[in-house]
């Protein structure tokens, strides 16, 4: 049994775990199951990204710098969607 590839898999996913917490505790999101699933694997995402070998000719720091982008994006949604009304809730 190999033990470095037992215990990477566990850091990785404890990795995965604290990411996933970081990236949906600031942003409240009241039913809205689709954008924190998306936070989810953004979060996911990032965190295999970071743990990835570094010698991509620079592509893997770009793809982590979008994900970081995307992660912003998607709290930044989460955040204007319980702030504002939409057509069918103003109508209520």
């Amino acid at each position: 049994m190999n033990y470095w590839k037992i215990s990477t898999f566990v850091l990785t996913g404890c990795l995965a775990v604290g990411a996933l917490y970081e990236t949906t505790k600031p942003a409240s999101a009241g039913e809205q199951p689709k954008m924190v699933a998306a936070l989810a694997s953004l979060g996911v995402a990032k965190t295999n990204l970071q743990t990835a070998t570094t010698d991509k000719g620079g592509f893997r720091v770009k793809a982590l710098q979008n994900v970081n982008d995307a992660i912003e994006n998607v709290k930044k949604g989460i955040e204007y969607d319980n702030t504002h009304q939409s057509a069918d809730e103003k109508k209520k």
